[in-house]
């Protein structure tokens, strides 16, 4: 979940070190990472069902399936329209090697009662950092 850098493995002995060492050499076997749905394709899915797209009010929570080449590689945890970025986007789980931004992927949303797939793209988090939001100072 990118916390590593709360542990300092080089430290002394404690509980769990040899298991954290291991998994830092070997590198997680997954990844938390952001999705941009896209959105003419998430559109065409509505339209082949004769419905405008759905855009959620409020963001979502849950469960919900990410594919590559119809393999399910992990899940999606949130997601939400962007009005800011003017974007669908999410934070999904997936296998380390789906994790590369520019990766595509697919996630599963449900349209009219059945379930589609619509093409989504790994990118980098956070989705919005612009430059005015970092303090500088002198």
């Amino acid at each position: 979940i990118g916390l590593g850098w709360t542990v300092d493995l080089k430290k002394g002995w404690f509980v769990g070190r040899d298991a954290l060492r291991a998994e830092n050499e070997r590198g997680p076997w997954r990844q938390i990472v952001g999705l941009e749905i896209d959105w003419h394709h998430y559109e065409h899915l509505y339209r082949q069902a004769g419905l405008p797209p759905h855009t959620p009010s409020a963001a979502w929570r849950g469960s919900v399936p990410v594919y590559s080449e119809g393999i399910q590689v992990g899940y999606a945890t949130t997601g939400a329209w962007s009005p800011a970025l003017k974007k669908y986007i999410a934070l999904a789980t997936v296998k380390r090697e789906y994790a590369g931004p520019g990766t595509p992927l697919e996630i599963e949303t449900t349209v009219d009662h059945s379930p589609k797939r619509a093409r989504a793209l790994v990118v980098k988090t956070p989705f919005f950092d612009p430059p005015r939001k970092r303090a500088s100072f002198g």
